[in-house]
């Protein structure tokens, strides 16, 4: 079959310019929520059992809670190992800076043209730090998602200090994590966190462009999603939109913590074994799949979508943190998608 001719993503990648101009930021806007009082509620409904919902109170101190001491209270007073770790996971979540999670996006005074997926640097107050794009190019703007890295160079500037209007530099684009040519072939990404920034990028094109179809057939696209709470899913009403209104892209969120909180009816796994647990049964079959996923391919996905993926025929990204970034790799590679169909990026 003959595909349509299209400048080749890797190609367009090579031939970008490398350039360095400012540009004003336009939007800074949270994309998590504070949830404390949810997360204290919690932790009372975890007390109740074993003491007294009361003692929450007696180790709070204005917006500090003295989480050592009702932890010792509460183990003193008989609780199991599980439920003094579901306390900890919930003081970390309390302890954590508002917000952690940015949308930000800047105005260049120049055309920057990129390839989706890629990545520029962004200077503020002379600190660098690389972020991909997680729009489309047709877009006059540039928009990035950031996670707050506590006591990082630039992060922290970013969520303290930036507001509309201040300047920035944009240094870019580089990144040779871009889209493979239209082809008959499903696209699976698979995410952890602004990982899922390249992706968006990409996804966005892919339907804008009419990449989502060829020779007039559609091509499934999946995004794997992982994160430990619902208000760390970037973007996350952007997918949902694009899973109600396309038939064919599946947005398969998974949080690992977020049912401590509500009740979370969705994939609560690790993102390698809800990929795993879609993929077509009969293909798991090979003798280099862990052991670990025995179980996973037995279940029905909690997603309730009904269609599967091949792995012989498909092109698959991930990107996240480098170490999630490896699993996520050895999983796709044990159910059978060739290396060459593959294309991955970690950072931290």
């Amino acid at each position: 079959m003959d595909l349509p001719r299209h400048l080749s993503q890797h190609d367009r990648a090579a031939q970008l310019p490398l350039v360095t101009e400012d540009a004003r930021v336009t939007l800074v806007e949270p994309m998590d929520r504070n949830r404390n009082n949810e997360v204290l509620a919690a932790v009372r409904d975890l007390i109740a059992p074993v003491g007294d919902r009361s003692w929450v109170a007696a180790v709070r101190n204005g917006s500090t809670i003295r989480w050592s001491a009702l932890l010792d209270r509460v183990r003193d007073a008989g609780a199991s190992e599980r439920r003094l770790a579901r306390i900890e996971t919930l003081a970390e979540r309390f302890d954590r800076p508002y917000p952690s999670l940015l949308r930000l996006r800047v105005k260049p005074d120049v055309d920057l043209d990129f390839a989706p997926g890629q990545y520029v640097t962004l200077r503020l107050r002379n600190t660098p730090r690389a972020y991909s794009l997680a729009n489309s190019p047709s877009e006059d703007e540039l928009e990035f998602c950031i996670r707050l890295v506590p006591g990082g160079k630039l992060t922290s500037g970013l969520f303290e200090r930036v507001d509309v209007g201040e300047a920035v530099v944009v240094r870019g684009p580089n990144g040779d994590m871009v889209l493979d040519p239209p082809s008959n072939r499903d696209m699976v990404f698979l995410a952890t966190g602004t990982g899922v920034a390249p992706f968006k990028s990409m996804i966005d094109y892919t339907f804008e462009q009419g990449r989502d179809a060829v020779d007039g057939e559609p091509r499934d696209i999946w995004l794997f999603l992982g994160c430990g709470w619902e208000d760390d899913l970037p973007h996350c009403k952007h997918f949902r939109r694009l899973d109600a209104e396309y038939d064919h892209f599946h947005f398969v969120p998974s949080l690992t913590r977020e049912p401590l909180l509500t009740d979370w009816d969705g994939a609560t796994d690790y993102v390698q074994s809800v990929f795993v647990n879609h993929v077509e049964t009969d293909t798991l079959d090979s003798p280099d799949r862990p052991a670990r996923f025995d179980s996973v391919r037995k279940q029905r996905p909690q997603s309730g979508i009904d269609a599967r993926i091949d792995p012989t025929n498909v092109e698959l990204y991930a990107c996240g943190i480098s170490a999630m970034v490896s699993t996520l790799v050895r999983a796709a590679r044990s159910v059978g998608i060739p290396e060459s169909e593959m294309q991955y990026e970690g950072f931290g």
